[in-house]
């Protein structure tokens, strides 16, 4: 389950991050796990806020989040693009008011 969470918090906001290293394929099997660990997404979500403490992968979000929600994501493959679309479609949709609160925090 951790490789899962990884993978979430990667696909969320930081596949798209300007690395020269090779980032590893995520499959969408393990996104979809992720997706369903609600307790993990509530974390990662406060940590984004500034509602709660963070950890490594929350940090990593805080960070890149600017990037990814303003579609910044030039080193995305076709296959990395669909899974952050399918990512934020499910914040947005379960998860409406901190996706508001992410938006106006880091899109502007």
């Amino acid at each position: 389950m951790q490789t899962s969470r990884i993978v979430f918090a990667c696909v969320v906001l930081a596949v798209c991050a300007a690395e020269q290293t090779p980032r590893p394929e995520v499959s969408d099997t393990a996104l979809d796990d992720a997706l369903s660990d609600k307790r993990f997404i509530q974390r990662q979500l406060k940590c984004a806020l500034g509602e709660g403490p963070c950890d490594p992968i929350g940090k990593r979000l805080k960070t890149l989040a600017p990037l990814v929600l303003r579609g910044a994501c030039p080193q995305c493959s076709p296959q990395e693009t669909k899974q952050i679309q399918k990512t934020l479609s499910y914040v947005q949709r379960n998860y409406p008011q901190q996706w508001a609160k992410i938006v106006r925090q880091y899109a502007g």
